[in-house]
């Protein structure tokens, strides 16, 4: 392996593309790994069907119940995986001791405390998320552009808890926290108001981002929506009050999921946009398939567009990224693992695209080469760069981390 990256390694020095140099950078940028994917985003907090616009399809046997199971699962996909790595948690996910339960607008920073020390215990930061779904108190399919002024009280409350949450992840990991809200409020036909829903839930996220905190430890986002599952005439948290309240509000980011939008936008185009005005920015990396669907990331077109524009815009210390699918149809670790690696792989990519030499071409109005070169890059020998990051990270190779995850099936997931 090392004489064929020897020999990959040359053929990209000639476009100027330095391999070594690509790789170091990738081991030092933090991938967001999303908990939900091994328990279909049940959580711990209630044993009802999920609801709010959340589904997942499937029913592979092996499914995470308790947090040790969840956490050995995580723990078995993160060991396939390379690069640095934070962890990303929903609300619902809290452990209570035996006897103890708090609604979600009562939680407290206790009730996360064994996800610090998974989180410590790996050298890795937290990411956090109110959940605003999975709940008696969605009423009628509303939180915080509820009308009724019980209901919001309450999710505001709830807002306000994770606030603190994420102060306290941030300090006890020394990790910046990411904390994102996102409702799936809205209306499955066509509503006689659209605005006071969200004056409404403009002033409840005002109100949240009211709690103190330390605006270079906690990184709370905005992220919208086009639609949901019975929300398909209007949603509160729309592409442009979503931009609009991060760009008007100073301490708040937007955070774009790439399934959150119309199926002819793509978000590859909306990251330069957004990085022209904010200092920094958050995804939630999916793959839509005809919908918001939350499928399993994959190493395809969109994804490797949207890592090529983060690193063409020199923005890997600017950009939050987070994986946010779930697929219960299959191997559950397997999902993690080949999501994560997609993604590892499209930044990758991205490092060892000659961004100096490809740009130069279009400023210089060299359309044509430029057209030849960005082909002719298609099919470097990225393979091997992929595999030498692999090894170096010292994680299995495409070809056999499978095996590893075959034998945790029979061992482990099977016998649950």
């Amino acid at each position: 392996m090392n004489n064929r990256y020897q020999e990959a390694k040359k053929i990209y020095a000639r476009l100027g593309v330095d391999t070594d140099l690509a790789i170091e950078k990738l081991k030092k940028v933090a991938v967001s790994v999303h908990c939900w994917q091994g328990d279909d985003v049940t959580g711990f907090d209630h044993d009802g069907p999920l609801t709010g616009g959340i589904q997942t399809t499937g029913n592979y046997p092996g499914k995470a119940t308790t947090p040790e199971q969840l956490m050995a699962d995580m723990d078995k996909a993160l060991s396939l995986c390379p690069g640095k790595k934070k962890i990303n948690v929903h609300a619902c996910y809290a452990i209570f001791e035996k006897g103890e339960y708090v609604d979600r607008d009562k939680l407290e920073p206790k009730h996360f405390k064994k996800w610090v020390d998974f989180a410590k215990e790996r050298g890795m930061g937290i990411d956090f998320n109110p959940t605003f779904f999975s709940h008696p108190k969605v009423k009628n399919g509303l939180t915080l552009s509820s009308p009724d002024e019980e209901t919001r009280r309450f999710w505001i409350e709830h807002g306000k808890a994770c606030i603190r949450i994420s102060q306290y992840f941030a300090e006890e990991t020394g990790v910046p926290c990411v904390m994102n809200i996102w409702t799936g409020d809205g209306y499955k036909d066509i509503p006689a108001d659209r605005m006071n829903p969200r004056i409404r839930y403009k002033e409840a996220i005002e109100e949240i981002l009211s709690e103190p905190f330390d605006k270079a430890l906690v990184k709370p986002c905005v992220e919208s929506k086009v639609f949901g599952i019975g929300v398909e005439s209007f949603t509160a948290g729309s592409a442009e009050f979503s931009l609009v309240f991060a760009s008007t509000h100073e301490g708040c980011l937007p955070l774009m999921d790439n399934g959150h939008y119309h199926p002819t936008e793509v978000v590859s185009d909306k990251i330069p946009a957004l990085l022209a005005f904010f200092p920094e920015i958050a995804l939630h990396i999916t793959r839509g398939v005809r919908w918001d669907s939350d499928h399993v990331l994959l190493f395809d077109d969109e994804t490797r567009e949207m890592a090529k524009e983060i690193v063409r815009c020199d923005a890997l210390d600017r950009v939050y990224m987070a994986l946010d699918y779930f697929d219960a149809s299959i191997n559950r670790i397997s999902a993690w693992v080949v999501g994560v690696r997609s993604w590892q792989k499209a930044l990758l990519s991205a490092l060892c695209t000659p961004n100096e030499m490809l740009r130069e071409l279009q400023d210089t109005n060299q359309l044509t080469e430029l057209m030849v070169m960005m082909e002719e890059c298609k099919t470097l020998p990225f393979g091997d760069v992929w595999e030498q990051y692999c090894q170096e990270c010292g994680v299995a190779s495409d070809a056999l981390w499978f095996e590893e995850v075959k034998k945790y099936e029979k061992e482990v997931l099977l016998k649950r």
